[in-house]
Order: C-alpha cells, then sequence, then structure tokens
C-alpha cells in the first residue's frame, strides 16, 4: 500500500503543470507563460508551433523563427528576414518590416544593433550612424545577404529608449532592407555575429 501512495505521489509530481506549460515545439523547450495552443501557457504570449518549428508572429502576420528563449530573462531571439537573393530587398519589405502589436506584452530588446540597407537620401538628415565605418558597410562586403547590397547607402543604430520599442521600419522610398545582431561587438567576425532580433516579454498579471 505504502508503494502504491510512492508511486502517484511521484507521477503526481512528475506529470502535474501548476503554471500550465506549454509542451515542447520540436526540441525547443515553450516556458510559461509562452503559449503555441489555446490550451497552454497565456493566450497573449502566443508563438507558432509549425512543424516542429516555433515561431513569432508580428503583427502584419509575418512568420519569423526563434533561435532561442532565455526565460529567466523573459527574453527571445527570432531569426531576421532574408534578404532575397541577388537584390537588396528583405523578405518582409511588403508588410514594412518588422512590427509587434501595440497591445502585446512583447517587445523589441535594447540589446539589438539594427542596420538598414539601400537607402534614401533622406536617411542622412537622421541621427542614424551611415558613415563608412558603420557595421552595415562589413556587412555589405562580407555577409553572404549583403551581396546584393553592395554600393548602397546604409546605416546602423542601436535599437534605444528613445525608439519606438515595436517596429523595425523599412519601405520602398526609404530602406528597402535590414538584419540586426544581438549584442554587436565590432571585433567579431561578420560570419560569427551573433544575428537576430531580441524580444523581449513583460510577466503575466
Amino acid at each position: 500500500m505504502l508503494a502504491l501512495i510512492i508511486f502517484f505521489t511521484l507521477f503526481s509530481l512528475t506529470y502535474a503543470s501548476p503554471l500550465n506549460e506549454c509542451p515542447k515545439c520540436g526540441t525547443t523547450q515553450v516556458p510559461y507563460s509562452l503559449s503555441t495552443t489555446p490550451d497552454c501557457g497565456k493566450p497573449d504570449y502566443k508563438l507558432n508551433c509549425n512543424n516542429g518549428t516555433l515561431e513569432f508572429v508580428s503583427a502584419g502576420n509575418f512568420s519569423y523563427r526563434v533561435l532561442s528563449i532565455n526565460p529567466n530573462a523573459s527574453r527571445l531571439v527570432i531569426q531576421p528576414p532574408l534578404i532575397v537573393q541577388n537584390t537588396c530587398l528583405s523578405s518582409d519589405l511588403g508588410l514594412n518590416g518588422f512590427r509587434i502589436d501595440d497591445n502585446s506584452p512583447f517587445n523589441i530588446s535594447r540589446s539589438n544593433t539594427v542596420m538598414l540597407f539601400n537607402c534614401s537620401d533622406n536617411i542622412l538628415l537622421s541621427p542614424l550612424n551611415c558613415p563608412s565605418t558603420s557595421p552595415c558597410r562589413e556587412f555589405e562586403a562580407r555577409a553572404r545577404q549583403g551581396v546584393g547590397c553592395r554600393n548602397t547607402l546604409c546605416c546602423s543604430y542601436l535599437k534605444d529608449s528613445a525608439m519606438t520599442s515595436r517596429r523595425i521600419r523599412v519601405r520602398v522610398g526609404g530602406c528597402t532592407a535590414y538584419t540586426s545582431v544581438v549584442d554587436f561587438k565590432p571585433e567579431i567576425s561578420v560570419d560569427a555575429w551573433p544575428y537576430g532580433i531580441e524580444v523581449q516579454w513583460l510577466p503575466p498579471n
């Protein structure tokens, strides 16, 4: 009888999920409060599990692959959109880039160095970093995806509290492509840059 009680106690400890955490998506753990289905996590923290690949869906309904999650810091990193081969156009250009809904608990962290490519001359009126020493120049010259953007006007900036934390904008007539690096360090080679857009989330009420 005692053995039976111990068995059911261990069983309940193993399988109970008081926080209603979602199951893994492929090999990726989905920590609470992130949600992949209506019956787990918190619905406002929705991600997509698409055939074993975890995705973040923007306000424009564009899916970005989740590369990593840090539940202790309430942050995740998503893959920047591809720059279409032999062009200088981001694959989400038709949606004017990456945008998070204003009512979402997610926002873009301050750890992102964003690089904009194929920009109009109007960008020079902004406070962005556009000289020949800008890291975007190194991306154009050395990164495979940067080939189509060579010799275009490019600028870079570090996302900070003075900027909107809910979008990275590209548009025809402005800048038409972008990428992002998390915790950028100029001494690291282009091939080893930690490409991604880091998104953070607020704790649930």
